[in-house]
């Protein structure tokens, strides 16, 4: 997969009150700027064609940072734009083999706190996977709270990238970081952030630190 070494770091998704379109691009180049790695474009509101011009400005705008782009749900929209990546969450599961027969790029797949399902995608072809919420979410207030011991399990049966998503904020952020996520997912703390920039580089700068961690290791490995 082209950008399956970009499966890593921070991963902000739009929202529909959070990022306007009057303030999108400009918020969402803020986030780039701090380092954000993976962009998802999440617009329940507009029309296919306003979701197109959207997607193709913002997978645009990535690729200048050498960022992922990925479009949520709208699984026509991605094929037939060739985007970058694809996820679906609960509603599109039952066609996930057509999907990944069809749709060349990244493939993420929401699974909730579901380990086994979380398998049984890995073996389909997704790219993937993402679980959550593990805390209360302002954008998604009734969304189930799911362990965070799962990002443990996960890790040891699961061979392919691993995201968490679900009220991570900078309060919470050690916490999952002890973990080694591959990517956490963030929509509130950071378009609420006052410094987007700033706020992104905090995030990113975790991951920078896990790869000093992994490091230092290596170097006590060899001596």
């Amino acid at each position: 997969m082209s950008y399956q070494r970009e499966l890593k770091g921070l991963y902000v998704i739009t929202d529909d009150s959070l990022t306007p379109e009057k303030m999108l691009y400009r918020q969402v180049e803020s986030a780039l700027r701090g380092g954000a790695t993976i962009v998802q474009l999440r617009d329940k509101q507009s029309s296919d064609e306003v979701i197109a011009h959207k997607a193709l400005r913002l997978q645009e705008l990535c690729h200048k940072y050498n960022a992922l782009f990925v479009l949520n749900d709208k699984i026509e929209l991605a094929i037939s734009l060739g985007l970058d990546g694809l996820h679906i969450g609960k509603s599109d599961h039952h066609r996930f083999s057509k999907i990944r027969e069809l749709f060349k790029g990244i493939i993420g797949v929401s699974c909730y706190g579901d380990i086994s399902l979380a398998q049984e995608f890995e073996k389909l072809g997704a790219d993937y996977v993402a679980f959550g919420s593990f805390y209360s979410s302002p954008t998604k207030p009734d969304s189930s709270i799911v362990s965070i011991n799962t990002i443990k399990i996960a890790k040891n049966r699961l061979d392919i990238p691993i995201c968490v998503i679900g009220g991570i904020s900078t309060k919470n952020l050690d916490e999952v970081m002890h973990y080694r996520p591959d990517m956490v997912s963030v929509i509130s703390d950071i378009w609420s952030s006052a410094d987007i920039t700033q706020q992104s580089q905090y995030y990113s700068n975790k991951f920078q630190g896990e790869k000093n961690d992994n490091y230092q290791n290596s170097l006590r490995v060899v001596s």
